[in-house]
């Protein structure tokens, strides 16, 4: 049947009562989820985010005693895991699975942005942080390696500092401005991409989340963080955070109108 011949039936056809039931145009804006739903999805995206990042380091260590081959394999994992992750979980929760990222976006929404409020902030973090150290036990057990151990890789040299304030800084960039260029549909690709060439480029390969760099020092891998590490990195995380959203208000300054 063609348009045309569809038309005059589509014209006859009886009006639906206003108050019927209809679901939601293709592209339309869904209904929010519970916030359960959100809690859980961050939660269950950050453990799955820190097993690849740790599962993949244990990996590469059994196949090769290769410094430069572990870090490629740890860095693609995490770039194809991550984007999946973002994919599936970002239309329930934002998929942030970031504590930076969650009170970034609280701070753009008290300031009259789109965002988390300070309640669903508080839910939010606590999943991501317990969800980053469930990750890190799944990849333990995944490898036969002790649930627990904590990490003895010491990473708390000032030039490692530095890259963390620039891995954040970049990350919170690139998704808030994003946001602000309404290219919001690429973030999957963006965000994985982003991290994967900051393993390399940053001196500190671009931990760059707080909740993650918590769950890292639960293992004694590869991919851990010495527990005395964690104050410098989580500290320069949330600085670089800042410089992040000072970055976007910069420059994607809305412009002014032709008088």
């Amino acid at each position: 049947m063609t348009a045309a011949e569809a038309a005059p039936a589509e014209e006859s056809a009886p009006a639906a009562p206003a108050s019927a039931s209809v679901a939601p145009a293709p592209g339309a804006t869904p209904p929010r989820a519970p916030l359960v739903a959100r809690a859980a999805a961050e939660l269950t995206g950050t453990a799955l985010l820190v097993a690849v990042v740790v599962g993949s380091g244990i990996q590469a260590t059994q196949l090769t005693e290769d410094v430069g081959l572990q870090l490629l394999a740890n860095s693609t994992a995490t770039v194809f895991g991550l984007g999946i992750l973002i994919l599936l979980l970002g239309p329930v929760s934002g998929a942030h699975f970031n504590p930076v990222v969650t009170l970034a976006e609280w701070w753009t929404a008290r300031r009259g942005g789109a965002g988390v409020t300070l309640r669903e902030a508080a839910v939010y973090v606590p999943a991501q942080i317990v969800g980053a150290i469930a990750g890190a036990i799944l990849a333990d057990a995944m490898f036969g390696e002790p649930l627990v151990k904590w990490s003895t890789h010491d990473r708390s040299a000032g030039h490692l500092l530095l890259g963390e304030v620039v891995a954040t800084a970049g990350l919170i960039l690139l998704i808030f401005g994003l946001a602000r260029a309404g290219r919001l549909q690429y973030a999957p690709v963006a965000v994985a991409s982003y991290i994967g060439a900051a393993y390399w480029f940053t001196s500190s390969t671009s931990f760059a989340n707080p909740a993650v760099t918590i769950g890292r020092a639960f293992t004694d891998t590869f991919a851990g963080i010495a527990p005395g590490s964690l104050a410098g990195f989580i500290g320069m995380q949330f600085v670089g955070g800042v410089i992040g959203l000072a970055l976007v208000a910069l420059i994607f300054m809305p412009g002014r109108s032709a008088e």
